[in-house]
């Protein structure tokens, strides 16, 4: 890249970093105690031994913010890649059906899914992707060179011809679209803009959610010994019939 769409990058990068720290905070402050028991496994938990109700609350907390961070900030690198690409190549979002990105380049039109890492999907989702790929192929015409790849924002995979498709992770995939071979390394300084700041804030709003959560839960499943009760736990998250969750005595 030269130094002018470099610098655009990073005005992007800049402005655009601040949504993935609101809506990771959102998506925080968002949560209740009772849809998050539901969502994770109890037997997990009673099986590494965990005795009080807050480190119970902070390993189930921590579980999910941990998944949904993947989402969010994947969905922010799908955008910075489709940027770049548009600087770049004059890359445009597909409107193809799980198409995320198209642009000429060397002669070739290259059609590209873009995922956050290597290890995305099962064979069912991959097989859906190729057939995403195959569909977009007949439609656009056979006498074209096309070139489907499934771009991944990180990772490695050495062997990345699939065949049908490439599968370009981390250095290959970013160099693909910013004809740069460093771009990988060089965006790692502007995604921390700001970082410490957002970071303060999402930690004061962190501390609050596990305090009420940690309360919430002592009062509707604890015993009056103030330990944790398992069964009824587990009925809570796995039984028939909905448990009125009153703190036994």
């Amino acid at each position: 890249m030269n130094q002018t769409q470099i610098k655009y990058v990073i005005g992007y990068v800049e402005k655009n970093i601040a949504s993935f720290h609101q809506n990771r905070l959102q998506s925080l402050q968002k949560l209740k105690l009772t849809k998050l028991l539901k969502r994770k496994n109890p037997y997990l938990f009673k099986a590494k031994n965990i005795q009080t109700a807050q480190d119970l609350i902070k390993a189930i907390l921590d579980a999910h913010l941990s998944s949904n961070e993947e989402t969010i900030f994947g969905e922010f690198l799908e955008d910075l890649a489709i940027f770049v690409c548009e600087k770049v190549h004059g890359g445009r979002k597909s409107p193809a059906e799980g198409i995320d990105l198209g642009f000429e380049y060397k002669k070739a039109l290259y059609l590209v899914s873009i995922k956050s890492g290597p290890n995305w999907g099962n064979s069912q989702q991959l097989k859906r992707m190729e057939d995403n790929f195959r569909k977009a192929k007949r439609i656009l015409g056979s006498k074209k060179n096309i070139i489907c790849v499934n771009g991944c924002c990180y990772g490695r995979n050495d062997q990345y011809n699939k065949g049908d498709y490439l599968k370009l992770c981390g250095q290959r995939f970013w160099e693909l679209i910013s004809e740069d071979e460093n771009f990988y390394t060089d965006i790692i300084e502007p995604l921390g803009h700001k970082a410490k700041e957002k970071n303060r804030e999402f930690d004061n709003s962190y501390a609050k959610i596990l305090n009420q959560f940690t309360k919430e839960f002592i009062d509707k499943f604890c015993l009056s010994d103030y330990s944790i009760d398992w069964e009824k736990l587990v009925i809570f998250n796995s039984s028939k019939q909905k448990l009125l969750c009153s703190r036994k005595k």
